[in-house]
């Protein structure tokens, strides 16, 4: 990770230049493309002290001032940020293409193609719901203190009191946002508004030393060499700010949501909302980097729905399981057998974690033949907090830190014990671990000579598409001999076949969440208390779960391609290396790298 080292050198240096080559670069049009690229990104995240402290660069060179302040989340600040999209944008079009190479040029396009995306969303900037019952400062704001604030001495420690106390002003600056998207006729629906508040009321009313912010720095404190009576006032000082700022914060977020309570309705689409349909339209572009219609993505939705049951349906009548009524009478027989369920407690918890751990473990050590790329940084197991279990997905994953610092991170939702059958954590563990997300951001992460915005560029069908595509591979590998572990993989195809259907469905068609959650149910075979949180987080974030789906069946679709025309000259390593050696690009231009893949090795 020495590159991230020089990078901050490099950083501080311009920050503080007067004159000479190092202030053109940062004042001016930098000579060299590249240049720009770096400088653009290092000026948002010189902004964001919350994005400072997660890739901890500028740490190893002794700054850490950062690490006491919170993002400003205020509208005024969006505005700046927009500003500064809009001329980096005019800057990058006046470096003329024949005076870049082939890599300045990718970066160009890819670049291009992301400000457009962001230009696009300005126009629909407030529609949106920043707190939600998936994620908001509410719920972002503790998983941040716990996960990425970093306490190894006692100024770290006093860093993170100074940021308990700046969360009053950054929930001020959030409720700013609120009140104008009020103004805009933008209220989130009935049942989102009820969660945060119940969410936050158990937030409040946690007695401090109780509280997740209290707890984790008292656990980490515990695990540096500050003295025990050091130690015992620092946590003093916490206990007082959560008292005196944190909740307070709080309750003035409760506060501001109950006065909007009566003004919600149950409608949920994207519909309901002034010029819903173009904000829509948009955020499908943005997720699927295609022009699919929602028309069109809902149809392919059905179909592939129908083809995976099919399938499913197949393995289980070769398992002597009734399959004359259908697919939901078939997998719920399944799914009610006890064998394929840990111990509903603390133990059969632990269980599981250890268990994802073995199959990561696992996987990664059987894919030299599938993969020359491989990331640096290893995956760890964890689970999500239980303070916000009960409204998360699944599963999720944190990147790992930038300096080495901190590995990969698959956290696993534990709440419910039915939501884990065993013949369903290989695919989950695959998607989120090796070689699926963690793969593919480590060695995005880690790619030598690529500006840094291409190590970080948040393109999610290729980003998703990848994390499924490899559920895939690794059944082909050989991972999923069971026949009930190749159901959890087809299950898994099938969930992200029925997001296009009820995606589109609430947002374009009307659908309200009753029906959305009727359709998951019966097509997939979840157990509900998943599918009404995975319904409910499609409300909030429209599009982004169609994304899956369609970035999966791309990079599928090339891999035919490359191998129809490449014959016994196509490798699967080679091929894997050229999706994963350019970061997360669109699938157009995904595409364009493929066809010189296959153009250059035939």
């Amino acid at each position: 990770m020495k590159f991230f080292k020089v990078t901050g050198l490099f950083v501080l240096s311009c920050v503080v230049a007067g004159s000479g080559f190092l202030a053109h670069e940062w004042y001016g049009k930098p000579w060299f493309v590249n240049n720009f690229f770096n400088r653009e990104v290092v000026k948002f995240a010189l902004t964001s002290p919350e994005t400072l402290s997660s890739i901890h660069v500028l740490e190893n060179i002794g700054i850490y001032s950062h690490n006491a302040k919170l993002d400003n989340a205020s509208p005024e600040k969006a505005d700046e940020m927009f500003a500064q999209l809009e001329s980096a944008h005019k800057t990058l079009l006046s470096y003329e293409d024949g005076d870049l190479s082939a890599d300045e040029k990718l970066s160009k396009d890819i670049a291009i193609y992301l400000l457009d995306g962001l230009a696009d969303a300005k126009t629909y900037r407030y529609h949106s719901y920043p707190l939600n019952q998936l994620f908001g400062a509410q719920s972002e704001f503790p998983s941040f203190m716990e996960s990425t604030h970093e306490i190894l001495t006692v100024d770290d420690a006093n860093n993170y009191i100074a940021r308990l106390a700046a969360v009053k002003q950054k929930f001020s600056e959030v409720l700013e946002g609120l009140a104008r998207r009020e103004a805009l006729g933008i209220l989130p629906p009935r049942f989102v508004v009820d969660k945060v508040i119940d969410e936050m009321q158990k937030f409040v009313t946690t007695p401090a030393q109780d509280n997740i912010l209290y707890v984790n720095l008292q656990k980490k404190l515990a695990e540096t060499d500050a003295p025990e009576s050091e130690q015992a006032a620092l946590l003093e000082r916490s206990e007082t700010k959560i008292v005196e700022a944190v909740y307070p914060a709080y309750t003035s977020l409760i506060t501001y949501l109950k006065s909007i309570q009566d003004k919600t309705t149950s409608d949920d689409g994207l519909w309901k909302l002034p010029d819903g349909a173009g904000a829509y339209k948009t955020a499908l572009r943005f997720f699927t980097s295609t022009d699919m219609t929602a028309d069109e993505i809902h149809n392919l939705g059905l179909a592939e729905v129908d083809r995976i049951q099919s399938e499913i349906l197949e393995i289980l009548a070769e398992q002597s399981y009734d399959v004359s009524q259908g697919f939901s009478a078939a997998i719920e027989e399944m799914a009610a057998k006890p064998e394929f369920y840990f111990e509903d407690s603390k133990a059969g918890r632990e269980e599981i974690l250890k268990q994802y751990q073995v199959i990561l473990d696992e996987v990664d050590a059987g894919l030299a033949e599938a993969f020359s790329l491989r990331p640096e940084d290893g995956v760890s197991v964890k689970r999500i907090p239980e303070f916000k279990e009960k409204t998360s997905p699944g599963a999720y994953y944190n990147p790992p830190a930038l300096d080495g610092s901190r590995p990969g991170q698959f956290y696993a939702n534990l709440y419910d014990i039915k939501a884990t059958p065993k013949y369903s954590m290989r695919t989950l563990a695959y998607h989120e671990g090796v070689p699926g997300h963690h793969f593919q951001v480590s060695i995005a992460m880690q790619l030598e000579g690529l500006p840094l915005f291409r190590r970080f560029s948040p393109f999610t069908a290729y980003v998703e598409g990848w994390a499924l595509y490899a559920e895939r591979l690794a059944w082909e590998l050989g991972f999923q001999n069971d026949p009930f572990d190749n159901v959890g993989r087809l299950q898994a195809e099938l969930f992200r076949a029925v997001r296009l259907v009820v995606d589109t469905g609430i947002h374009s068609k009307r659908w309200t969440r009753e029906e959305a959650i009727d359709y998951m149910i019966a097509n997939t075979g979840m157990v509900e208390s998943d599918v009404v949180a995975e319904i409910e987080r499609y409300i909030v974030l429209p599009g982004q779960a169609t994304a899956y789906k369609i970035g999966m069946m791309k990079i599928l679709s090339q891999r035919e391609k490359a191998k129809a025309e490449m014959g016994d000259k196509f490798n699967l390593s080679d091929f894997h290396s050229v999706v994963l050696k350019n970061g997360a690009v669109p699938l157009d231009i995904l595409e364009e790298l493929v066809d010189q893949y296959i153009a250059e090795n035939s």
